[in-house]
Formats: structure tokens, sequence, C-alpha cells
């Protein structure tokens, strides 16, 4: 294993001249000591005690598991002595300050992926690195950014081995755990997602909420050769967005986690600042799109803290066709109310 580069040897080639860049590499090593304390209390398991056992109710209502509380104060911990000057946290109300003269901000989900912590599936950390404004600038003013002001972004999946997956803005790295010495090395370099896909992830018990847009890319892959995409797709749903975007980085695919009907669904249910953004950076540094059916995600204004919104990423040729379907240029007679399965002309 010592001929992969160490996360500390590529951090050290990528210094940079400017405060800011020199502050997200420092910030950066710090975040690593507290992935790799999750990493190993994740891989105790029930050892460790009941990790999925319910505490609180977060700030977006929630159950909060015992996993995500400690795994909130590690990161926590870890960054009040990194160049962060603010943490925004899923398992927190509010921004906490940390020191407001210092020139980065962390928008964060500390475990996501909460609900497979038993189960011994793929859990992760997923994080967002934003420039301070400056000292005298509001939470709202640090955190209410877009995605495309993003100085770094990246995740870290508990799996069958501990990978950090990290941009810095010019390509999208992995990193994977040396269990022997608890060192992250490098073992992937410009990844890239392929352009075209036949595999997609999406929670199918859902589908009579959806939009009809959806629903109509659904039914397409579906159908398969009859369809309109004239392939055999294959579906894939995991219930946790890191594993998820990490099949998609490394193999190809899109996942789709649309608004729909349902009460609290409406706007989405994944949050922009510490999920859809960071995950949308890396993507798109890998070739791929994220979007939110309408828009860009990158692009989104954000308007709350732990704002939820539709998210859609995976291989750009297969999402720009997706947001054909938002757009309406896929909606054939076979798929309209009149003419669909039980419509009024095919009962």
């Amino acid at each position: 294993m010592s001929t992969f580069q160490t996360f500390e040897d590529y951090l050290e080639k990528e210094q940079r001249e400017d405060e800011t860049g020199r502050a997200v590499l420092q910030l950066c090593r710090q975040l690593r000591s507290a992935l790799k304390k999750i990493s190993m209390i994740v891989a105790c398991g029930p050892l460790a005690g009941d990790l999925a056992a319910a505490q609180n109710i977060n700030a977006d209502g929630d159950v909060q598991k015992k996993l995500d509380i400690i795994a909130h104060d590690y990161i926590i911990a870890a960054l009040r002595e990194s160049p962060a000057a603010w943490v925004l946290s899923e398992e927190h109300d509010t921004p906490i300050e940390l020191d407001r003269t210092r020139p980065l901000a962390v928008a964060i989900d500390p475990l996501d992926g909460s609900s497979n912590i038993e189960t011994n599936a793929p859990i992760g950390t997923i994080f967002s690195i934003l420039p301070n404004p400056g000292p005298d600038a509001s939470p709202e003013d640090v955190f209410l950014q877009p995605g495309t002001a993003q100085l770094a972004a990246g995740y870290c999946i508990y799996g069958p081995h501990t990978k950090l997956v990290f941009s810095l803005g010019k390509g999208t790295e992995m990193f994977t755990m040396d269990p022997m010495n608890k060192e992250f090395r490098h073992t992937r370099t410009a990844t890239r997602i392929p352009e075209t896909t036949t595999e997609f992830a999406v929670n199918a018990s859902n589908a009579r909420h959806w939009e009809r847009a959806v629903r109509a890319y659904f039914d397409d892959c579906i159908a398969g050769d009859p369809g309109v995409p004239r392939a055999n797709y294959n579906m894939r749903w995991i219930a946790s967005l890191v594993a998820e975007a990490h099949r998609i980085l490394h193999r190809g695919g899109v996942f789709l986690y649309p608004r729909d009907k349902r009460e609290g669904y409406e706007r989405g249910r994944l949050r922009l600042l510490y999920e859809a953004n960071p995950i949308a950076m890396l993507v798109e540094q890998a070739d791929g799109y994220a979007t939110t059916g309408e828009q860009r995600i990158l692009e989104v204004q954000p308007r709350e803290f732990h704002e939820r919104i539709p998210l859609i990423f995976g291989s750009r040729r297969e999402i720009r066709r997706i947001e054909d379907y938002y757009a309406g240029k896929n909606m054939t007679a076979a798929r309209s109310e009149l003419f669909a399965e039980h419509g009024l002309f095919r009962p």
C-alpha cells in the first residue's frame, strides 16, 4: 500500500499561495481526523452499543440516532481547531459559531443514511466548504450562497472499506483508508462519469405520488425495448445518498429523488446546503450533471438553512434527457392521461 500517495502528500502538492486556499487545505486536515474516528466507531457496530437507538428530533423533524449525535460531536470538536468560522450541521437547528474572524464555513451532514445503521449498509458524511464573507457577516450571508460558491466538497463513505471522495474544484479524487494505519491513500484520480447509462436509482414505491415527468421517464425505463429509450434499464435503490453517488461516480447511472405530492415532500426531501450542493459539485467535477429537473443545482439560490430540494444527478446525457421530460418534450400520446395504461381510452 506504500505505493499509493497519502492524503497528506496530496494536500502538500496542492499548496496554495492565497490565504483562503491554504485555509481550505488546513480545514481538510482537521476534518480528516473526525472522519477517521467516525469510521472506527461505525466499524465496531453493536460492539459500540446501540448506534441506531433513537435519541432526539433534529432541525428537520427527523429522528436523531445515537450515531448521528456522535458523528456531529466528533466533527464540531475537530473543526474548533480549524479555519472554520461557522458550521451548519443537519443535527443542529441553527449555525454554530466557532470564530467569526476565520475565513471559512462548513455545511455538513454528519451521518447520511442513518436508517441503514443496523443493517450494515453503506452510510457516510457529506460536507461543503464555503468562504466566510467577513467577520461582520450574518449566518444568512455565510450559508445562503449558491453551490457555485463552494471552495471544496466531499463525502466519506463507510462501507466494506472507508473511502474519502473529494474535490477542490479541479476534478474529483478518491482516497481509500488503509485499515493498518488509518491513513487515507489516493486510489483514484480524475474520476469520470460516463455520459450515457442504462441504470437508474429511484424509490419506486413512491411512483403514485410523482409528477408526470418523473412517472413518464420511469415508465419508459421500465418498458425497455418498446419504450422511447429503446434500451433495457436496471434499477437500483440503497436509500443512502453517499452509496448511490459512489456507485454513479464509479460506473455511471442516474439518481432521482424528486419532489412529490406527499405532505413534506412538495419541495423535495434532500437538503440543498449539505447534501445536494456538495454532491452536485463532486458529480460535475467528474463530468456528470445535477439538476432539480428544471434548474442546475449549483445555481439554486438558497433561502433557508435546512432547505429541501429535488435532486437528480448522474450521467450527463441521461440527466439532460430527464430535463426534457420536465420540459414536456417527451410527453407522447402513448403516455398522455387519455392514452395511459388506465386512461380514458386504455381501461
